[in-house]
């Protein structure tokens, strides 16, 4: 499953630099599929979604940083753990019940975001 971040955030940002997915943005911040990964132009999701890589989207919180979870591979392909799990000093980083996600998806969602 994906991560999320809770309402308990500080905004200390330790979480953003670890994620290997450009998967965490500061509340408020347009995100893009193309931050971060290989992804450029139009692209096919592995859920069957056509996009812009590179287009802005909007922010999935104004007040606290948020995870994108078609991004997130809970660090799946890169660490043994979530990075931002790891560094979170108030544990507020938790697993998302409203993604939840087999191991091989996230292998396929890390492999479709870094490898050509």
């Amino acid at each position: 499953m994906a991560i999320k971040i809770t309402d308990e955030c500080i905004n200390c940002g330790a979480c953003e630099p670890e994620c290997p997915n450009n998967a965490i943005y500061e509340g408020s911040d347009d995100w893009r599929f193309a931050d971060g990964t290989r992804l450029s132009g139009k692209v096919i999701l592995p859920d069957g979604t056509e996009i812009d890589a590179n287009e802005a989207q909007e922010p999935l919180s104004d007040d606290i940083y948020f995870i994108v979870p078609n991004k997130c591979t809970e660090c799946q392909g890169f660490h043994d753990e979530p990075q931002c799990q790891a560094v979170c000093p108030v544990d507020c980083c938790v697993d998302d019940p409203d993604h939840r996600e087999s191991e091989d998806v996230l292998l396929i969602r890390q492999a479709f975001l870094h490898n050509e």
